[in-house]
């Protein structure tokens, strides 16, 4: 299109006024300007008007650019909520059983004379004749543990019942601690301690205490079974609402308990059972998924 500038600066304006709407629509056509005998201002108001346009096409890209970059923000922003709020909680749990690797056997026997010399002796005497019968049911040496005598002092007492500072005798105890990771062995060597009743010995024999060497590993093997519990209990539940679950966004561990086999006591701060043979290990695990 070819112009020619005849015409005052206001006319001239309020043709370049109807411009605006082609290009706001299209691309604008090129102007050719021939200068005639106008006056020097129609220049200048006519590169206003065309500096005016540009103003309003860049503040239209602008404010559109800034749309955009809301409804894209806000997006972004409503996903990260979802992704922070919508996660389904659940609580898993594993239980097996296992049979102890290693036991603890306490016993002891006493001996009470008139005087410590001949309590003393007789003891030994007793204490060589039990870690004979111990060896003879398959006790090892490294197994036995005989810790020191203990001496009480037994004062006579008076005609009201009061002791005095008189010394009636000397009662010397014995004490053997029996370790050993062969727990029938032993455990049933805790039952027939009695038997050395027929050589005049009293051997009060304990409950042994039953432990499993290998919990470290197990617990291991147990937290993995517990977590896997709780995702297949999240699927379920998510499934029964038409949801399925995603990453799992947190995990805690409860107190393992250990019990007997066939009890079914527990506390908050776990048990650690060592009465039994067989025992029952649980673990929890308290875990979330995220909802997809």
């Amino acid at each position: 299109m070819r112009v020619i500038l005849r015409r005052n600066p206001q006319a001239l304006a309020r043709e370049m006024n109807g411009f605006l709407g082609f290009l706001l629509r299209r691309e604008p056509p090129r102007i050719k300007v021939r200068w005639g005998s106008t006056k020097r201002g129609c220049i200048v108001e006519s590169l206003k008007v065309l500096r005016s346009t540009q103003v309003i096409i860049l503040g239209v890209c602008i404010a559109f650019a800034t749309i955009v970059s809301t409804v894209i923000l806000s997006k972004g922003l409503l996903q990260i909520k979802k992704f922070s709020h919508e996660v389904i909680e659940v609580t898993g749990s594993a239980e097996k059983k296992i049979n102890s690797d290693y036991i603890v056997w306490n016993s002891s026997f006493s001996i009470r004379a008139a005087q410590l010399k001949d309590s003393y002796e007789q003891l030994q005497k007793d204490l060589r004749t039990v870690i004979a019968y111990f060896k003879a049911k398959g006790i090892k040496d490294d197994e036995i543990v005989v810790s020191q005598v203990n001496t009480e002092i037994i004062y006579k007492k008076n005609e009201k019942g009061n002791p005095t500072n008189d010394i009636e005798d000397y009662l010397l105890t014995q004490n053997i601690e029996i370790k050993s990771y062969d727990v029938t062995k032993v455990d049933a060597l805790a039952r027939q301690a009695t038997e050395l009743i027929n050589q005049d010995i009293a051997l009060i024999s304990q409950a042994p205490q039953y432990f499993y060497t290998k919990l470290g590993e197990l617990k291991v093997e147990m937290l993995s079974m517990a977590t896997e519990n709780a995702k297949q209990r999240a699927i379920t539940m998510a499934k029964a609402t038409g949801n399925k679950i995603g990453l799992m966004r947190s995990a805690k561990m409860g107190v393992f308990q250990i019990t007997p086999a066939n009890s079914y006591n527990i506390s908050w701060y776990g048990q650690n059972d060592t009465s039994s043979f067989e025992k029952k290990v649980q673990a929890v695990v308290t875990a979330s998924f995220a909802i997809q």
